[in-house]
Protein backbone atom coordinates (compact mmCIF):
# COMPACT_ATOMS: atom_id res chain seq x y z
CA UNK A 1 0.00 0.00 0.00
CA UNK A 2 1.04 3.74 -0.64
CA UNK A 3 0.88 5.66 2.31
CA UNK A 4 1.05 9.74 1.82
CA UNK A 5 0.95 12.02 4.54
CA UNK A 6 -1.26 15.22 4.19
CA UNK A 7 -0.97 18.69 5.56
CA UNK A 8 -4.43 19.51 6.75
CA UNK A 9 -6.39 22.26 8.03
CA UNK A 10 -3.43 22.80 10.75
CA UNK A 11 -1.23 24.07 8.61
CA UNK A 12 -1.60 27.64 8.51
CA UNK A 13 -1.68 27.82 12.72
CA UNK A 14 1.49 25.79 12.73
CA UNK A 15 3.45 28.46 10.95
CA UNK A 16 6.22 29.79 10.98
CA UNK A 17 7.35 26.35 11.59
CA UNK A 18 5.86 24.95 8.46
CA UNK A 19 6.93 27.79 6.34
CA UNK A 20 9.99 25.71 5.16
CA UNK A 21 8.78 22.07 5.91
CA UNK A 22 4.82 19.75 5.90
CA UNK A 23 3.33 19.07 8.89
CA UNK A 24 4.85 15.77 8.63
CA UNK A 25 8.27 16.83 9.37
CA UNK A 26 7.47 18.50 12.71
CA UNK A 27 9.49 16.98 15.70
CA UNK A 28 7.56 15.93 18.31
CA UNK A 29 9.09 13.40 21.44
CA UNK A 30 12.35 11.72 19.86
CA UNK A 31 11.20 11.54 15.97
CA UNK A 32 9.47 13.46 13.08
CA UNK A 33 5.43 13.06 12.68
CA UNK A 34 6.80 11.21 9.47
CA UNK A 35 9.07 8.84 11.27
CA UNK A 36 6.65 7.62 13.55
CA UNK A 37 4.49 6.89 10.99
CA UNK A 38 6.37 5.06 8.90
CA UNK A 39 8.25 3.06 11.77
CA UNK A 40 4.27 2.31 12.77
CA UNK A 41 3.25 1.26 9.13
CA UNK A 42 6.89 0.07 8.26
CA UNK A 43 6.64 1.67 4.90
CA UNK A 44 8.35 5.03 3.64
CA UNK A 45 5.76 7.65 2.92
CA UNK A 46 5.52 10.74 0.74
CA UNK A 47 3.82 14.35 1.47
CA UNK A 48 0.74 16.05 0.35
CA UNK A 49 2.17 19.68 1.00
CA UNK A 50 2.15 23.28 -0.68
CA UNK A 51 3.00 23.44 -4.23
CA UNK A 52 6.12 25.71 -3.27
CA UNK A 53 7.53 22.35 -1.39
CA UNK A 54 6.97 20.20 -3.86
CA UNK A 55 10.32 19.73 -5.01
CA UNK A 56 12.02 19.26 -1.77
CA UNK A 57 9.27 17.11 -0.42
CA UNK A 58 7.27 15.62 -3.76
CA UNK A 59 4.68 13.53 -3.23
CA UNK A 60 3.63 9.65 -5.08
CA UNK A 61 0.48 8.83 -5.96
CA UNK A 62 0.08 4.70 -6.93
CA UNK A 63 -2.66 3.16 -8.37
CA UNK A 64 -4.15 2.59 -4.25
CA UNK A 65 -3.24 5.48 -1.81
CA UNK A 66 -4.22 5.85 1.82
CA UNK A 67 -4.05 9.58 2.70
CA UNK A 68 -2.96 10.20 6.71
CA UNK A 69 -3.52 12.65 8.23
CA UNK A 70 -0.34 14.28 9.78
CA UNK A 71 -1.69 16.65 12.36
CA UNK A 72 -2.18 13.16 14.27
CA UNK A 73 0.49 11.22 15.91
CA UNK A 74 0.11 6.70 15.52
CA UNK A 75 -1.22 4.32 17.95
CA UNK A 76 -1.11 1.02 17.55
CA UNK A 77 -4.97 0.69 17.67
CA UNK A 78 -5.11 3.80 14.89
CA UNK A 79 -2.71 2.02 12.52
CA UNK A 80 -4.04 -1.03 12.53
CA UNK A 81 -7.57 0.42 11.89
CA UNK A 82 -5.64 2.59 8.73
CA UNK A 83 -4.31 -0.67 7.19
CA UNK A 84 -7.44 -2.10 7.06
CA UNK A 85 -9.44 0.47 4.80
CA UNK A 86 -10.75 -0.57 1.92
CA UNK A 87 -11.65 1.71 -1.33
CA UNK A 88 -14.33 4.39 -0.14
CA UNK A 89 -13.61 4.25 3.72
CA UNK A 90 -12.56 6.97 5.84
CA UNK A 91 -11.31 7.20 9.56
CA UNK A 92 -12.76 10.27 11.27
CA UNK A 93 -11.59 11.93 14.59
CA UNK A 94 -14.82 13.94 15.49
CA UNK A 95 -14.85 16.35 12.55
CA UNK A 96 -11.43 15.79 11.44
CA UNK A 97 -10.69 13.07 8.29
CA UNK A 98 -7.84 11.31 10.23
CA UNK A 99 -7.39 9.11 6.93
CA UNK A 100 -9.01 7.58 4.28
CA UNK A 101 -8.56 5.38 1.12
CA UNK A 102 -8.26 7.17 -2.52
CA UNK A 103 -7.07 6.12 -6.26
CA UNK A 104 -5.30 7.73 -8.81
CA UNK A 105 -8.21 7.58 -11.32
CA UNK A 106 -10.50 9.23 -8.63
CA UNK A 107 -10.69 12.85 -9.76
CA UNK A 108 -12.36 13.96 -6.30
CA UNK A 109 -12.88 12.81 -3.08
CA UNK A 110 -16.52 13.36 -1.68
CA UNK A 111 -16.61 12.19 1.65
CA UNK A 112 -20.53 12.20 1.60
CA UNK A 113 -20.33 9.40 -0.45
CA UNK A 114 -17.97 7.13 2.35
CA UNK A 115 -18.48 4.89 4.43
CA UNK A 116 -17.30 6.72 8.18
CA UNK A 117 -15.39 4.86 10.50
CA UNK A 118 -15.23 7.10 13.64
CA UNK A 119 -11.68 6.57 15.88
CA UNK A 120 -12.30 8.01 19.13
CA UNK A 121 -9.67 6.71 21.33
CA UNK A 122 -7.00 8.87 23.08
CA UNK A 123 -4.86 10.43 20.52
CA UNK A 124 -1.95 13.53 20.33
CA UNK A 125 -2.91 15.70 17.30
CA UNK A 126 -0.55 19.00 16.82
CA UNK A 127 -3.09 22.07 16.54
CA UNK A 128 -0.78 24.62 17.35
CA UNK A 129 2.51 25.58 17.52
CA UNK A 130 2.34 25.57 21.33
CA UNK A 131 1.40 22.03 21.32
CA UNK A 132 4.85 20.86 20.21
CA UNK A 133 6.36 22.00 23.86
CA UNK A 134 2.81 21.21 25.75
CA UNK A 135 2.64 17.31 24.64
CA UNK A 136 5.98 16.78 24.18
CA UNK A 137 6.38 14.92 27.60
CA UNK A 138 4.11 12.11 26.21
CA UNK A 139 5.63 12.15 22.78
CA UNK A 140 8.61 11.13 24.47
CA UNK A 141 7.05 8.39 26.56
CA UNK A 142 5.82 7.01 23.29
CA UNK A 143 8.60 7.52 21.10
CA UNK A 144 10.93 5.92 24.09
CA UNK A 145 9.04 3.06 24.13
CA UNK A 146 8.51 2.53 20.42
CA UNK A 147 12.38 2.92 19.85
CA UNK A 148 13.73 0.69 22.79
CA UNK A 149 11.65 -2.00 22.11
CA UNK A 150 13.60 -5.24 21.74
CA UNK A 151 16.79 -3.21 21.97
CA UNK A 152 19.28 -2.97 24.46
CA UNK A 153 20.95 -0.07 25.72
CA UNK A 154 24.41 0.44 26.26
CA UNK A 155 25.99 0.36 29.41
CA UNK A 156 26.45 3.84 31.49
CA UNK A 157 29.67 5.08 31.70
CA UNK A 158 31.56 5.02 34.83
CA UNK A 159 31.45 8.34 36.59
CA UNK A 160 27.93 9.32 35.40
CA UNK A 161 25.31 9.36 38.13
CA UNK A 162 21.37 8.36 37.46
CA UNK A 163 18.57 7.43 38.72
CA UNK A 164 16.10 4.92 37.64
CA UNK A 165 18.19 3.34 35.13
CA UNK A 166 15.53 0.82 33.42
CA UNK A 167 14.28 4.36 31.66
CA UNK A 168 17.37 5.73 30.74
CA UNK A 169 18.16 4.58 26.80
CA UNK A 170 22.02 4.92 25.61
CA UNK A 171 22.67 4.36 21.90
CA UNK A 172 26.32 3.44 20.40
CA UNK A 173 28.55 5.67 20.14
CA UNK A 174 27.20 8.36 22.83
CA UNK A 175 30.01 9.70 25.29
CA UNK A 176 28.55 10.72 28.24
CA UNK A 177 31.10 12.56 31.03
CA UNK A 178 30.79 12.91 34.52
CA UNK A 179 27.09 14.45 34.63
CA UNK A 180 23.89 13.23 36.49
CA UNK A 181 20.70 11.63 34.74
CA UNK A 182 17.44 11.22 36.90
CA UNK A 183 14.44 9.37 35.06
CA UNK A 184 12.36 9.33 37.84
CA UNK A 185 9.54 11.86 35.99
CA UNK A 186 10.13 10.12 32.58
CA UNK A 187 12.70 8.58 30.52
CA UNK A 188 15.86 9.73 28.89
CA UNK A 189 17.25 8.86 25.37
CA UNK A 190 20.87 9.67 24.39
CA UNK A 191 21.00 8.99 20.37
CA UNK A 192 23.79 7.64 18.51
CA UNK A 193 27.33 9.69 18.48
CA UNK A 194 26.00 12.55 20.56
CA UNK A 195 28.22 14.02 23.61
CA UNK A 196 27.08 15.05 26.97
CA UNK A 197 30.36 16.97 28.45
CA UNK A 198 31.39 17.28 32.11
CA UNK A 199 28.85 18.41 34.85
CA UNK A 200 25.34 18.37 33.06
CA UNK A 201 22.39 17.69 35.05
CA UNK A 202 19.38 16.01 32.85
CA UNK A 203 16.13 15.21 34.08
CA UNK A 204 13.66 13.26 32.16
CA UNK A 205 11.42 12.89 29.85
CA UNK A 206 14.39 14.17 28.05
CA UNK A 207 15.58 13.29 24.33
CA UNK A 208 18.80 14.40 22.73
CA UNK A 209 19.20 13.07 19.39
CA UNK A 210 21.79 11.87 17.50
CA UNK A 211 25.38 14.05 16.77
CA UNK A 212 23.94 16.65 19.56
CA UNK A 213 25.93 17.96 22.23
CA UNK A 214 25.20 19.21 25.74
CA UNK A 215 27.95 21.53 26.45
CA UNK A 216 29.66 21.83 30.44
CA UNK A 217 27.47 22.49 32.83
CA UNK A 218 24.30 22.37 31.30
CA UNK A 219 20.99 21.93 33.21
CA UNK A 220 17.56 20.39 31.63
CA UNK A 221 14.58 19.94 32.47
CA UNK A 222 12.10 17.62 31.95
CA UNK A 223 9.57 17.38 28.37
CA UNK A 224 12.91 18.71 26.02
CA UNK A 225 14.18 17.28 23.08
CA UNK A 226 17.00 18.29 20.95
CA UNK A 227 17.13 17.47 17.90
CA UNK A 228 19.73 16.38 15.53
CA UNK A 229 23.22 17.95 15.04
CA UNK A 230 22.74 20.54 17.66
CA UNK A 231 24.38 22.56 20.43
CA UNK A 232 22.79 23.62 23.98
CA UNK A 233 24.64 24.90 26.94
CA UNK A 234 22.46 26.96 29.70
CA UNK A 235 19.66 26.06 30.96
CA UNK A 236 16.59 24.68 28.81
CA UNK A 237 13.06 23.81 29.93
CA UNK A 238 10.14 21.32 28.23
CA UNK A 239 11.53 22.72 24.80
CA UNK A 240 11.66 21.02 21.34
CA UNK A 241 14.43 22.00 19.28
CA UNK A 242 14.10 20.71 15.63
CA UNK A 243 17.67 20.39 14.37
CA UNK A 244 21.46 21.98 13.06
CA UNK A 245 20.68 24.86 15.58
CA UNK A 246 22.92 26.09 18.66
CA UNK A 247 22.17 27.59 21.35
CA UNK A 248 25.63 27.23 22.95
CA UNK A 249 26.17 29.18 25.65
CA UNK A 250 24.55 30.09 29.08
CA UNK A 251 20.95 31.50 28.52
CA UNK A 252 17.29 30.68 29.46
CA UNK A 253 14.90 28.98 26.77
CA UNK A 254 12.12 27.65 28.32
CA UNK A 255 8.37 26.11 27.06
CA UNK A 256 9.56 27.00 23.58
CA UNK A 257 9.92 25.27 19.84
CA UNK A 258 13.31 26.14 17.42
CA UNK A 259 13.39 25.52 13.88
CA UNK A 260 16.59 24.45 12.14
CA UNK A 261 19.23 26.02 11.31
CA UNK A 262 18.54 28.69 14.33
CA UNK A 263 21.71 30.35 16.74
CA UNK A 264 21.02 31.85 19.77
CA UNK A 265 23.87 34.23 21.29
CA UNK A 266 25.58 33.87 24.31
CA UNK A 267 22.84 34.57 27.55
CA UNK A 268 19.92 34.89 25.57
CA UNK A 269 16.75 34.58 27.49
CA UNK A 270 13.28 34.38 26.70
CA UNK A 271 10.22 34.68 29.37
CA UNK A 272 7.92 31.61 29.81
CA UNK A 273 5.73 33.49 32.24
CA UNK A 274 3.87 37.08 32.73
CA UNK A 275 4.51 38.83 35.59
CA UNK A 276 1.10 38.76 36.21
CA UNK A 277 0.75 35.24 35.63
CA UNK A 278 -1.61 35.63 33.02
CA UNK A 279 -2.87 33.49 29.84
CA UNK A 280 -0.25 33.91 27.21
CA UNK A 281 -1.53 35.04 24.07
CA UNK A 282 0.54 34.52 20.54
CA UNK A 283 0.86 35.21 17.40
CA UNK A 284 -1.72 33.82 15.04
CA UNK A 285 -1.09 33.00 11.13
CA UNK A 286 -4.60 32.07 10.61
CA UNK A 287 -6.49 34.89 12.33
CA UNK A 288 -3.31 37.36 11.92
CA UNK A 289 -3.85 38.49 15.87
CA UNK A 290 -2.69 37.41 18.92
CA UNK A 291 -4.82 34.87 20.15
CA UNK A 292 -5.38 32.42 23.31
CA UNK A 293 -3.02 29.74 24.00
CA UNK A 294 -5.06 28.40 27.38
CA UNK A 295 -1.66 28.08 28.83
CA UNK A 296 0.45 29.65 31.65
CA UNK A 297 3.69 28.89 30.53
CA UNK A 298 4.82 29.57 26.53
CA UNK A 299 7.94 30.63 25.56
CA UNK A 300 9.24 31.39 22.19
CA UNK A 301 8.72 30.43 18.94
CA UNK A 302 11.19 30.41 15.99
CA UNK A 303 11.08 29.90 12.57
CA UNK A 304 13.83 28.00 10.29
CA UNK A 305 17.21 30.33 9.46
CA UNK A 306 16.69 32.81 12.68
CA UNK A 307 19.65 34.45 14.62
CA UNK A 308 19.66 36.12 17.50
CA UNK A 309 22.89 38.03 19.05
CA UNK A 310 24.71 38.06 22.43
CA UNK A 311 22.51 39.24 25.42
CA UNK A 312 18.83 39.41 23.42
CA UNK A 313 15.83 38.84 25.26
CA UNK A 314 12.70 37.26 24.09
CA UNK A 315 9.52 38.68 26.37
CA UNK A 316 6.48 35.67 26.85
CA UNK A 317 4.79 34.39 23.62
CA UNK A 318 7.11 35.68 21.18
CA UNK A 319 6.94 34.49 17.53
CA UNK A 320 10.14 34.97 15.16
CA UNK A 321 9.97 33.96 11.53
CA UNK A 322 11.72 33.08 9.23
CA UNK A 323 15.09 33.97 8.47
CA UNK A 324 15.26 36.99 10.82
CA UNK A 325 18.34 38.73 12.53
CA UNK A 326 17.44 39.68 16.28
CA UNK A 327 19.89 42.56 18.39
CA UNK A 328 20.06 45.06 20.62
CA UNK A 329 18.88 45.69 24.14
CA UNK A 330 15.42 46.14 25.34
CA UNK A 331 12.45 43.67 24.30
CA UNK A 332 11.70 43.52 20.66
CA UNK A 333 8.30 43.17 19.79
CA UNK A 334 6.09 39.74 20.20
CA UNK A 335 5.39 39.11 16.42
CA UNK A 336 9.03 39.13 14.59
CA UNK A 337 7.85 38.55 10.61
CA UNK A 338 9.86 36.68 8.84
CA UNK A 339 12.97 38.44 7.11
CA UNK A 340 13.34 40.94 10.00
CA UNK A 341 16.37 42.82 10.65
CA UNK A 342 17.00 44.52 13.86
CA UNK A 343 15.58 44.44 17.21
CA UNK A 344 13.64 46.70 20.41
CA UNK A 345 14.34 49.70 18.47
CA UNK A 346 13.10 49.18 15.22
CA UNK A 347 13.46 46.68 12.35
CA UNK A 348 13.97 46.44 8.25
CA UNK A 349 13.60 44.00 5.65
CA UNK A 350 16.78 41.16 5.24
CA UNK A 351 16.68 41.24 1.81
CA UNK A 352 16.35 37.57 0.60
CA UNK A 353 20.34 37.81 -1.18
CA UNK A 354 21.83 38.94 1.66
CA UNK A 355 19.65 35.92 4.01
CA UNK A 356 20.65 33.48 0.78
CA UNK A 357 24.11 34.19 1.26
CA UNK A 358 23.78 33.17 5.16
CA UNK A 359 22.27 30.16 5.04
CA UNK A 360 24.55 29.16 2.40
CA UNK A 361 27.20 30.04 4.64
CA UNK A 362 25.94 28.45 7.59
CA UNK A 363 25.40 25.39 5.88
CA UNK A 364 29.04 25.13 4.33
CA UNK A 365 30.76 24.81 8.01
CA UNK A 366 28.92 21.80 8.33
CA UNK A 367 29.96 20.69 4.79
CA UNK A 368 26.31 20.78 3.36
CA UNK A 369 24.84 22.61 -0.12
CA UNK A 370 22.31 24.31 0.01
CA UNK A 371 20.60 23.75 -2.85
CA UNK A 372 18.27 25.48 -5.43
CA UNK A 373 15.09 24.14 -4.08
CA UNK A 374 16.30 25.27 -0.52
CA UNK A 375 16.91 28.69 -2.40
CA UNK A 376 13.80 28.78 -4.05
CA UNK A 377 11.79 27.87 -0.74
CA UNK A 378 12.81 30.74 0.97
CA UNK A 379 12.37 33.30 -2.23
CA UNK A 380 8.81 32.03 -1.62
CA UNK A 381 8.27 32.59 1.87
CA UNK A 382 9.88 36.02 1.30
CA UNK A 383 7.25 36.79 -1.10
CA UNK A 384 4.74 35.11 1.44
CA UNK A 385 5.61 37.22 4.35
CA UNK A 386 5.67 40.44 2.63
CA UNK A 387 2.22 41.66 4.14
CA UNK A 388 3.62 41.46 7.79
CA UNK A 389 6.53 43.46 7.54
CA UNK A 390 5.03 46.67 7.58
CA UNK A 391 8.13 48.75 9.16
Amino acid sequence: MNYILFDGATRTALLPLTYTRPVAELRIGILTIREKWELYLGFATTTLTEEYLDAKFPMVEMEKNIMINASFLPTTNLVTLIQDLKENQAIFYGEDVLAFFTTEDQDEVNFDLYEHIDFDEEIIQIKNTWDLFALNNKAINDDFELLTDGRVSQPIPEGVQYINKDQIFIEEGATILFSSLNATNGPIFIGRNSIIMEGCTVRGPFALCENSILKMGTKVYGGTTIGPHSKIGGEVTNSVIFGNTNKGHDGFLGNSVLGEWCNLGADTNNSNLKNNYAEVRIWNYESENFAKTGLQFCGLIMGDHSKCAINTMFNTGTVVGVSCNIYGSNFPRNFIPSFSWGGAAGFSTYQIDKATETAKLVLQRRNLSFEEEDENILSHIFELSKKHRNY
